[in-house]
């Protein structure tokens, strides 16, 4: 048996059990209905039947012993982690993915693959796996600065996916409708549809751009471990995770201690930060709106940002300052130039000129796109998304250092290399209302690949009419690739 039932209350202090165990957990959409039993189940076999044989059906029984009592904590997890689902972990990770303080690289530990799994198994199974600290590492954000990243050992990354694919059986059956990042199945389009449908057919008139200052550095470890126990009480996989928690992170031959945050980069932490948010955000949102809200809201989240939508404004108003409060209780913070609360919906634009007197309603961004209030054709209102313009200038300048590097190349290679970039950008940017902003961003690569070939020689012979041969012949032309909001969302939500 996957674990036992148990109908007593997890243990957990006076301050949770008032704050997470009276909020009713249900599936819902953006619309706060929840998807139909059909659905539920469409999507979990369509999970189940991807894997490997024999390990979807252990994990189809976690899920549907998860679905049947959502009061039921596991006692026993490890032994699914065995050694096809760590082999499947394994070649689930990238080739060329950098190496954390042991060295160890994809293709070194290949070359001995199964012994070193079997060794890795039974280390765990025996409990003499230890996780190892993470390498610091940096990576550019678009503002200009450097986001720190923890670089896990290759078998610390092995065991956390294992883990985490266990897990994701429990808790897939609880998150909520509405959060939508770092989920199996789940896409960024997704979210974006469900945003535009929930401000569309619902009454909106203020939106909440919402951001968490330092999320992933400030989760309570305490609080977290409290969380994971409401559902999991197997000792093994908690030690696991709470060795995971406090590995500490190697920068500059120094080890630092991590009392508090999951480390960015690691395979499990993109769980862990929405177990967190579940039920310090969501379950909270869920039993607000439903028990103080006197109008429409609506809620899309992804990761730590999430977007907002209220009929009245004092109901938005109340519910910030509630959130602020008890974000402090759980360590955690608004950032203070990143949420916003705006007017917003298809009376916004009247209300900006009445009310406000201005001219426009605002914009808000969220997921690489600006939203603004926009109008069909027939005058009907409509939310209108562009990508966000220091989203495509930055690219456009990752593309001009590039390009210069691949200055000497022949025009193969790099038409070949642009092309790939143009289908990468289109693949997620490629949605309707924004055919300006892909049109400019397939020119601007035209005008940088040709400068480039001119600069190649002082007597080059490249004109603007050779070049646009050599553009037709390798760059693909600038069409919407996506469905209407509505599309996507109807195909998902049927109901």
């Amino acid at each position: 048996m996957n674990g036992r039932r148990q109908s007593d209350s997890p243990i957990l202090p006076a301050k949770l059990l008032n704050k997470v165990q009276d909020v009713k957990r249900t599936e819902e959409v953006v619309e706060g209905r929840g998807l139909t039993k059909g659905k539920a189940e469409q999507q979990n076999m369509s999970r189940t039947q991807s894997r490997e044989n024999g390990m979807p059906n252990a994990l189809h029984r976690i899920r549907q012993a998860a679905i049947r009592n959502k009061g039921e904590k596991f006692t026993a997890l490890l032994h699914h982690i065995t050694p096809e689902r760590l082999r499947t972990a394994f070649l689930g990770i990238k080739r060329n993915a950098a190496a954390g303080v042991d060295g160890v690289t994809w293709h070194w530990y290949e070359e001995d693959l199964e012994s070193n799994l079997q060794d890795l198994h039974a280390r765990i199974q025996r409990g003499a796996y230890r996780a190892k600290p993470s390498r610091r590492g940096y990576i550019p954000k678009s503002d200009g600065r450097q986001r720190p990243l923890g670089i896990a050992t290759l078998e610390d990354k092995i065991v956390q996916r294992a883990v985490t694919e266990v897990l994701s059986a429990i808790y897939e059956v609880d998150f909520l409708g509405f959060s939508y990042g770092f989920r199996p199945g789940r896409q960024a389009h997704e979210a974006l549809g469900a945003l535009g449908v929930g401000i569309h057919r619902k009454k909106v008139s203020w939106v909440l751009d919402a951001d968490i200052r330092g999320y992933f550095d400030s989760i309570d470890h305490e609080l977290l471990m409290k969380f994971i126990e409401h559902r999991v009480e197997d000792g093994r996989i908690l030690r696991l995770i709470k060795r995971w928690l406090k590995a500490g992170v190697i920068e500059n031959g120094r080890l630092e201690a991590t009392e508090e945050g999951t480390p960015q980069g690691a395979s499990i932490s993109p769980l862990l930060s929405n177990v967190y948010l579940h039920y310090v955000l969501d379950l909270w949102v869920q039993n607000w709106r439903k028990t103080q809200a006197r109008g429409d809201v609506i809620i899309v989240r992804w990761a730590d940002d999430f977007v907002m939508g209220f009929q009245y404004r004092d109901d938005a108003e109340g519910f910030l300052m509630g959130l602020r409060e008890r974000f402090r209780e759980y360590s955690l913070e608004l950032h203070p130039e990143k949420t916003r609360l705006i007017r917003f919906g298809r009376f916004a634009a009247g209300d900006c000129k009445r009310i406000d007197g201005r001219r426009k309603p605002e914009t808000f961004d969220f997921l690489g796109f600006t939203h603004y209030c926009g109008k069909l054709k027939d005058g009907k209102f409509r939310v209108k998304r562009k990508t966000m313009r220091k989203r495509l200038t930055a690219k456009l300048h990752e593309v001009k250092a590039e390009l210069r590097r691949r200055m000497h190349q022949s025009i193969r290679d790099q038409g070949s290399w642009l092309r790939s970039v143009i289908r990468g950008y289109f693949a997620y940017h490629a949605i309707p209302d924004n055919s300006q902003a892909i049109g400019a961003f397939r020119y601007q690569i035209e005008k940088l690949w040709y400068w480039t070939l001119r600069r190649r020689s002082q007597r080059t012979r490249m004109t603007w009419e050779r070049m646009g041969k050599i553009v037709a012949l390798w760059l693909p032309p600038a069409r919407i690739l996506h469905p209407w909001p509505e599309q996507r969302f109807g195909r998902y939500h049927p109901r």
